[in-house]
């Protein structure tokens, strides 16, 4: 069986990035990836210098053969388990099929988990958003709602306001704002509805309103959410590695794989980047920290080549 110097578990940005480094300092590098990116049902990707817009299939298309033309390989697969082996790692594919290598570098990012409303699942990525900076240009100037369910609302909402004059706040399951927060609400002219969504009103293939307990639809065109962000790393359990919790202001948003300024985990040999590791990060800085794991795993490898070199010239 072919041994790796590196597998990279997902072809992401990050993925790809630090495959594409990996590649060019002559090592041999096998992308495992299941096709199915965070910003799949995106139409573009946004905020990345020279491709702003591009749609992400494209984007990683791109990546993909960049990442071939050092030598990089990639296989379609799902891992459903990695484990330490004698002097590596073995990763082990949803059909069965096992790959080694000497390093791990993970990046298969995030599952978003929506607020249980109906209709939010079907305009995700559409007129249903959640980054004001990945998708905030596309809903400018409509009438835009934020559905609050954790505190952090209070944040989202004041960001969307930069975006549109039309932006209702709905309180939903989310705590009530406190004086302070009624105050700036009301200074900067967001309207807030009170009582929870029963669901997102749909016509003709776009948002139309959001509809109460008790019947009553406010008319609405674009509807931004907070939603758990939960890495995708239950196959590291053999590793002995798991995530933690994600908070910001104080408030749980997800969970994610822990890692220092490499992307080095707490396990040996294993790094991470992008989303898995920075449930916040949007495409370029996915991209860039896929980069520095690159150059840790590289680092990493070089100090073991040098200490076995210098073993096997003392012997």
């Amino acid at each position: 069986m072919t041994k790796y110097d590196v597998i990279v578990i997902g072809g992401g940005a990050a993925g790809l990035s630090g495959a594409l480094a990996l590649a060019r300092f002559r090592r041999s590098v096998l992308v495992i990836d299941d096709g199915t990116p965070r910003n799949a049902p995106a139409d573009g990707v946004h905020n990345f210098l020279t491709r702003d817009g591009a749609p992400p299939r494209e984007l990683y298309a791109i990546g993909r053969q960049e990442v071939q033309g050092y030598g990089g390989e990639f296989v379609d697969g799902t891992v459903t388990t990695a484990r330490r082996d004698e002097d590596g790692f073995t990763v082990e594919l949803a059909d069965g099929t096992t790959y080694r290598s000497r390093r791990l570098l993970v990046t298969t990012g995030l599952t978003d988990v929506l607020p249980d409303v109906p209709g939010l699942a079907e305009r995700w990525g559409k007129d249903v958003v959640h980054c004001p900076y990945c998708h905030g240009w596309e809903v400018r100037d409509q009438a835009i709602g934020v559905l609050a369910t954790t505190s952090m609302a209070m944040h989202q909402v004041q960001l969307f306001r930069q975006l549109s004059d039309d932006v209702t706040l709905f309180l939903h399951t989310a705590p009530e704002p406190t004086e302070e927060q009624w105050e700036e609400l009301a200074a900067r002219g967001i309207a807030v509805v009170q009582g929870k969504v029963e669901q997102v009103e749909i016509t003709d293939d776009r948002i139309t309103g959001v509809r109460l307990e008790g019947g009553k639809v406010v008319p609405r065109q674009a509807l931004a959410i907070q939603t758990t962000m939960r890495a995708r790393a239950g196959f590291l359990a053999d590793l002995g590695l798991e995530t933690t919790l994600v908070e910001s202001n104080g408030v749980e948003v997800g969970t994610a794989v822990q890692v220092d300024g490499m992307g080095a985990t707490q396990v040996p040999g294993v790094f991470a980047a992008g989303n898995v590791s920075n449930p916040m990060a949007q495409v370029m800085p996915s991209a860039a920290a896929g980069l520095a794991a690159a150059g840790g795993i590289n680092f990493d490898l070089i100090t073991e080549e040098t200490r076995l070199a210098v073993a096997a010239r003392s012997s």
